[in-house]
């Protein structure tokens, strides 16, 4: 029928597949090479981040390449294991990789089911300060983290006032094989991300030479981690050959794809066996941080890259491509993975064109497992250190305090909170945060704006909608203004910034009625919005008034507020103030 609206497809593959140019192809075709160079280094440096074995990493990098390209709105993103994901698994998981795939399977279930039923807008009550003040200090816990690598120190624990404690102290006991080559892979990447962000694009009237050497140059600084991690092993494999091995290596990985099975609902344990549900409570506050924490890193780059890229996403379709992704990682030994900044950028400055990008990125991953494991084992951790320092070292932003002072220096509370109490323990940090926040929300809807003009009448005008916290507030402010004045005054409450108000505001407003007619005074509404009116006439409010607006109120004189007490609505302002 004309006019008729073909169904959006329900699979987002559906969208762009049938669609697809050939010339999107050697786009989609250097992205995924791109990606796929960088995921693999990453990948064994976040395995070691996250207390487990390498060959984890590389199992949870290749599922969720191949989920999104079907699942996923931004062709941007890729799914796989982040730094601070991996932080929150090894809080969590116990260095046990049965408990780390399992956390995997329950996080990828509660982030479906929040997908499902639409749940997505309660990401929306964790604040960008919150979220500032973990990053940050996830940040330096992770870089912090990995100096015991970089110095070759063995024994340091994890928790972070312990390590900074340990590592001081035993500072004398460094490698200096390890602690060179990780500072020397630490400038190296430094430099190759520093001539990456000021390499200036070869237009293509330049020369064939000049372009060529552009690709080189962009090639080598977008595989950065993959070159310094390639010459970092070479330089440890020629010590070896040599019969001596100053570095700590990686070690040997099992060679081959992982099996395809449902993840381990129990654990053996010396003294019996631990149950499904002794499992879960051992992780506990974990099974809401980590899908929490994994969902706002995915939909944050997501609305971050397509509005950059000029496209919309769909939040909830989002959500349930990471948990989908999740729950079929779990199958093939992955722990918890979330959308990647990093990779996701070099994704975009690729030239990405739609999703498909990853097919290839995850079959470079699936090729190392079957292949190249064997090499792995000759890679430094001191390599593998640096390249992790080098992805997490831009997310501390130390701008964030200057400009939150500059703005609201209120915000400075969530975050400091949440920025000092994650070096204790991820968890405290974020649920303080989120609370520090709500409160704060909370507070200033108890304590909403309030203006008050003193004339003939008192005018009072609310800064925003009435709720039940706010009520004795509201009532109290009134009545003590309007009392004060010589002579008391009538009062008419300009509501055009109200734009709802529940069952216990108006209870609280006919207290006020009844109050201040024992003093001979009368209250008048103006400026009601619909929805307000309606609320207030269903509660059939005694000696109810209502002016259309303060402007029409001011033409009606005094008779129509309060009688024969009642003066002119208008006079000269004498005094304004803000009650807050």
């Amino acid at each position: 029928m004309s006019g008729s609206r073909c169904p959006r497809p329900a699979l987002p593959v559906l969208r762009w597949l049938p669609r697809y140019s050939r010339a999107w192809l050697p786009l989609d075709l250097l992205a995924g090479l791109a990606v796929g160079l960088t995921a693999v280094p990453q990948a064994l440096a976040y395995a070691e981040l996250a207390g487990l074995p390498p060959q984890y990493g590389l199992y949870s990098s290749f599922m969720g390449c191949f989920v999104y390209c079907f699942l996923g709105t931004a062709k941007d993103v890729t799914l796989g294991p982040t730094a601070i994901m991996s932080l929150l698994v090894s809080s969590y998981a116990f260095h046990q990789p049965v408990y780390a795939v399992l956390l995997a399977f329950l996080s990828g279930c509660i982030q479906l089911a929040m997908g499902l039923l639409r749940l997505g807008f309660l990401l929306d009550f964790i604040s960008c300060p919150v979220i500032k003040g973990f990053t940050s200090a996830a940040s330096i816990t992770i870089s912090f983290n990995q100096i015991k690598n970089i110095l070759g120190l063995q024994g340091i624990p994890r928790q972070f006032f312990l390590q900074l404690y340990e590592t001081l102290r035993r500072i004398g006991e460094t490698r200096a094989g390890d602690a060179v080559l990780g500072l020397s892979c630490l400038a190296t990447l430094a430099g190759l991300r520093a001539m990456k962000s000021h390499l200036p694009q070869a237009a293509p009237t330049e020369p064939l030479a000049v372009r060529i050497s552009y690709l080189i140059v962009w090639i080598s600084a977008t595989a950065r981690n993959a070159l310094v991690v390639l010459f970092a092993g070479l330089v440890a494999y020629s010590f070896q050959v040599m019969g001596s091995q100053p570095f700590r290596l990686t070690g040997s990985i099992p060679q081959g794809l992982p099996a395809f099975r449902p993840p381990r609902f129990s654990l053996a344990a010396p003294n019996g066996t631990v149950p499904f549900q002794s499992m879960v409570q051992d992780m506990g506050v974990g099974l809401a941080v980590v899908p929490l924490m994994g969902l706002l890193e995915t939909i944050a780059i997501a609305k971050a890259f397509a509005s950059q890229n000029g496209y919309r996403i769909d939040p909830d379709q989002e959500l349930l491509a990471l948990g989908v992704a999740n729950v079929l990682g779990s199958f093939v030994s992955s722990y918890p993975i979330t959308g990647s900044f990093g990779r996701t950028a070099v994704n975009a400055q690729s030239g990405v064109c739609t999703p498909a990008g990853g097919l290839l990125t995850g079959a470079l991953v699936l090729l190392s497992l079957a292949y190249l494991t064997s090499l792995f084992c000759y890679i430094p951790k001191a390599a593998l250190a640096a390249v992790i320092i080098s992805a997490v070292v831009p997310m501390f932003d130390a701008g964030i305090f200057r400009t939150l002072w500059r703005v609201k220096r209120l915000d400075l509370v969530p975050l400091c909170v949440t920025f000092l109490l994650c070096f204790w323990e991820v968890q405290y940090g974020i649920v303080a945060g989120v609370l520090v926040s709500g409160v704060l929300l909370l507070y200033s809807i108890a304590r909403p704006l309030i203006k008050v003009s003193e004339g003939a009448v008192l005018l009072v005008q609310p800064g925003s909608s009435l709720h039940f916290p706010a009520v004795e507030h509201l009532r109290d402010s009134v009545c003590s203004r309007a009392l004060a004045a010589s002579p008391a005054r009538s009062v008419v409450l300009d509501c055009c910034h109200v734009s709802s108000i529940d069952y216990t505001a108006v209870l609280g407003l006919a207290e006020l009625l009844r109050e201040l007619r024992r003093h001979g005074l009368s209250l008048a509404f103006s400026g009601l919005q619909d929805p307000v009116l309606q609320v207030l006439l269903s509660a059939d409010l005694e000696g109810f008034q209502h002016f259309p607006s303060w402007e029409e109120a001011e033409h009606c004189g005094g008779a129509e507020l309060g009688g024969s007490r009642a003066e002119p609505l208008i006079g000269t302002t004498e005094s304004t103030g803000l009650i807050q």
